[in-house]
Formats: structure tokens, C-alpha cells, sequence
């Protein structure tokens, strides 16, 4: 797998697994020695080798490295050499990327943006699985964004649900792997990501259980959480000892992303909302605004996890987080949550003139896709949940029993019937550069699009 691409490097990562196969519902890992080529050619000739890694038990016999001195712009080919030893290696299977072309650079852009990729409700949910004849292989909607090829994908969080289903839910190292390990083992996702490089942000499900903050004394501790997310995806150089969860990436002249950190720095939930409280923390905060302002991208996407716009529940729609009570607290949208926040981070991007910057939020975490209109003027994407038997329809404006009763917000897409689906944003280069927001079911079907030229 291939994750965090820039115009000059990437991290690349593989697991060594057993010959054997699949014993008590998981994949075991093997001890043995691995090294990453990369190349511009399918021959591999003078490749880029890293120096030989270690898989061990102890890091769930996953290997990674960073590779630097990139060319921005290119198609590179990758792949492993790996054995239990160095004199006694095998070659792995072909994979490759593409580096991204720059900030100097004019080019067409495309990628998608996922959330809620719950794998118990797709094969076992009694009432929602799949039933389709290709279920073996995985969630429909990865094929759905194979098809379009896009130059890289984006998880939002809850790319794995440790407390689904809540009895017997995973909360220690060996069970939390094993989640991991279900779902990317999947041929679906072997296709996707044999061509397409990763970018990976977490949320509750993937990093403790549902709204949760770092209060609680349950299991999986938030220490926990955050080693097995940073061990199971190509989020961050191995050789840092601490790195940061959020980041900023330049694609093009045109586009440059913001992903950004929802659980590891918020305040309590149930702290009384109004100064202080905060979702990002204050670092975070500073350093987005730092960036944003830095930033000469004709196009600044903002990727968050959780929703800043909406609307959502005014109360929990499922199970209430560890000591809460069934108030939702847990992101920018909710009163008794952290808007307080999101409302003087968006009074200070209008007071730096981002309403005419092009300045455009996407967010996973809602099972329903939306496309909303806040009355600063600022719009959000949801995603939706990829997996038809994961989403759910939404709440609207004016909806009782939203966030939003007066009708603040205004909602220009919602579906009617819930579906499985993602987002899919191409940005296009020209005289008038252009962002189109497009949003597709499981199987591929376009159901919406907003086209964005840019002011």
C-alpha cells in the first residue's frame, strides 16, 4: 500500500502474512525481512531500494519506510522483496503511484473521499448484509471508485468499527488487528490500492467507540488507539517518534488538502460548551490557520472527519458514548458540542476573505451524503457512508429533531432512500479553474454534482 504521496516522496507499506492462511478468523503474521524497490519502469531497472526492515510480532509484522527524492509528476512502480531472510527472498507483486505534479504545475486532479466502512454490516448485519453474488469480494463501492481511477483516495474515519457489533467488541491490540486485517485482505481492496495511493484520517470507531473523547477508562485506551491506527496504514514516516496527526498536502497549482485531527486533542464532550472547549486543540488550530494563509492554491479543500455544517441529530442515533449522556456533543455542528469553536474559526476565515478563496469542506463520519449551505456562506460535502448497509438518511433543515429546528442551514442535495456511495472531486486546470463535487452510489451511479469555478 502506498499512502501520504507528495510531489517528492511516499510511505510504502506491506504486512507478512502466513503461507497457511487464515486460522481462527485472522490472518497470522510471520517474522521475516522485507526492502521496497521503486522504479519508473516495469523493469525495474536501477530502482530506488530501501534498506532491509524487520517484521516482528511486536509491530504486527508490518513493514514500512519512507521514499524521498521523488520526481514530482511521475508514474512510479513498486513492489517487495521479502523471505525470512535476506539471502532467501521472493518478489512481491507489481504496484505503483503517481507523485503529485506540484505547486508550480497545471494538471487535472481527480480523487475520492470515503467514511463508514463497516464491515459487519455489510456481511453479517441480519437485516441490512449484502446479498450480492460478489459479496467475497468485498464492498461494491471500491470497484465503484476503481472504475473512475482516481489519483488517490481518502478515508475519513471509521475505516474499521472496533465496537461493532458492541458485544465482544475489539479493544485490545490482537482483537483490533484482526479488524484491520478483515478488511484489507479483501480483494477489493487489493485491486483499489494496487494503483491508488492512500491518505488515511480516523474517527471514533477507529480509534475507541462511538463519540468518544479521551475521558473514559473503557477499552481500547486512546494510547492504544492511536499505535494501532498509526501501525495499520501509511499515515506517518516510521523514523518519527511523534509524529503529528494532522497534515496539509499540495497537489497542483490548483488543489491543496487539509486533513485534520478530530479525536487525540478535544476537550471533554461533556464540557459545558463556550471558550476553551475545542475539537482541534489549540496547535492544531493554529498551525491550520497558519497554512491556510500560506497557501496560494486556487482550490483549499478542508478533509475533517466529523461535520462542521450539517445538520445532524440533536440526539445520539445509536448506542450513547462511555459516561454521556444522549445529547450529541461529538463534533463542530452540535450546539452542546463544539460549535462554539467552529463558529470563531468561521468568523475568522470570513475576516481573511475565504468565502472568496475557494475554500470548500469535506467531511465523512454522517452515514448520509449532503451537500449544505451554512449561513456564513460556507459549504460542506458529507461523503456518506460507502456501505449501503451502513447508511441511513439524514437529517434535514428544520428537522425536529436536528441540530438545526429553525432551518438555518440550506441543504441543495440529500438523498430520499438511503444508499452506500462516495465522493468523487475532480479539479480541473484552465482560464477558470474548476472544482466539481460528485457524488456516486455503491454501484457507481452518479446521484448529484456541483461544478465550482473558481472566483
Amino acid at each position: 500500500m502506498a499512502g501520504e504521496v507528495t510531489a517528492t516522496s511516499v510511505i510504502l507499506q506491506t504486512r507478512l502474512t502466513s503461507k497457511a492462511g487464515w486460522v481462527d478468523g485472522d490472518l497470522p503474521g510471520v517474522d521475516g525481512v522485507a526492502r521496497f524497490e521503486v522504479a519508473t519502469g516495469q523493469d525495474f531497472a536501477d530502482p530506488l531500494t530501501t534498506d532491509w526492515l524487520t517484521a516482528t510480532a511486536d509491530g504486527d509484522h508490518i513493514v514500512k519506510a519512507k521514499i524521498d527524492g521523488l520526481s514530482p509528476g511521475t508514474d512510479y512502480v513498486y513492489r517487495v522483496v521479502y523471505g525470512p531472510d535476506a539471502e532467501h527472498t521472493e518478489s512481491g507483486a507489481t504496484r505503483s503511484f503517481a507523485t503529485h505534479p506540484g505547486a508550480d504545475a497545471e494538471a487535472r486532479t481527480s480523487f475520492t473521499v470515503v467514511t463508514g466502512m463497516n464491515y459487519y454490516h455489510f456481511y453479517d448485519n441480519p437485516n441490512r448484509a449484502y446479498t450480492g453474488p460478489d459479496k467475497e469480494f468485498g464492498f461494491p463501492g471500491l470497484a465503484s471508485m476503481l472504475a473512475l481511477d482516481p489519483d488517490f483516495f481518502v478515508a475519513t474515519g471509521d475505516n474499521v468499527y472496533y465496537d461493532t457489533p458492541y458485544e465482544g467488541r475489539a479493544d485490545t491490540a490482537p482483537t483490533m488487528r484482526r479488524k484491520w486485517h478483515q478488511q484489507l485482505s479483501k480483494q477489493r481492496f487489493i485491486d483499489f490500492f494496487t494503483h491508488t495511493p492512500t491518505y488515511w484520517e480516523k474517527d471514533d470507531h477507529d480509534y475507541r467507540y462511538n463519540d468518544c473523547d479521551n475521558t473514559s477508562d473503557a477499552a481500547p485506551l486512546p494510547d492504544l488507539g492511536r499505535r494501532i491506527f498509526l501501525e495499520q496504514v501509511p499515515v506517518a514516516d516510521p523514523d518519527d517518534p511523534d509524529p503529528l496527526p494532522y497534515r496539509t498536502h499540495r497537489v497542483s497549482r490548483d488543489l491543496q488538502i487539509w486533513l485534520t485531527e478530530g479525536r487525540e486533542f478535544r476537550s471533554p464532550n461533556m464540557m459545558e460548551p463556550g471558550p476553551g472547549k475545542t475539537l482541534w486543540g489549540e496547535e492544531q488550530l493554529a498551525w491550520f490557520k497558519q497554512t491556510l494563509l500560506e497557501s496560494d492554491a486556487t482550490f483549499k479543500i478542508l478533509i475533517s472527519p466529523t461535520p462542521m455544517v450539517g445538520p445532524d441529530d440533536a440526539d445520539q442515533a445509536g448506542r450513547a458514548a462511555e459516561n454521556h449522556d444522549p445529547v450529541k456533543r461529538d463534533n463542530h455542528s452540535n450546539p452542546g458540542g463544539f460549535r462554539h469553536e467552529r463558529d470563531e474559526l468561521f468568523a475568522w476565515l470570513i475576516d481573511n476573505g475565504f468565502l472568496e478563496k475557494n475554500f470548500y469542506i469535506v467531511t465523512g463520519d454522517r452515514h448520509w451524503q449532503y451537500h449544505s449551505l451554512d449561513p456564513t456562506g460556507f459549504e460542506e460535502f458529507s461523503t456518506g457512508a460507502l456501505v449501503d448497509a451502513n447508511s441511513r438518511v439524514g437529517r434535514p433543515p428544520g428537522d425536529p429533531d436536528s441540530n438545526d429546528p429553525d432551518a438555518l442551514v440550506m441543504q441543495y442535495y440529500t438523498y430520499d432512500e438511503p444508499t452506500g456511495g462516495f465522493l468523487n472531486v475532480i479539479v480541473t486546470p484552465g482560464e477558470q479553474p474548476t472544482a466539481a463535487f460528485r457524488f456516486y452510489d455503491e454501484q457507481g451511479e452518479l446521484l448529484y454534482e456541483d461544478v465550482k469555478t473558481a472566483i
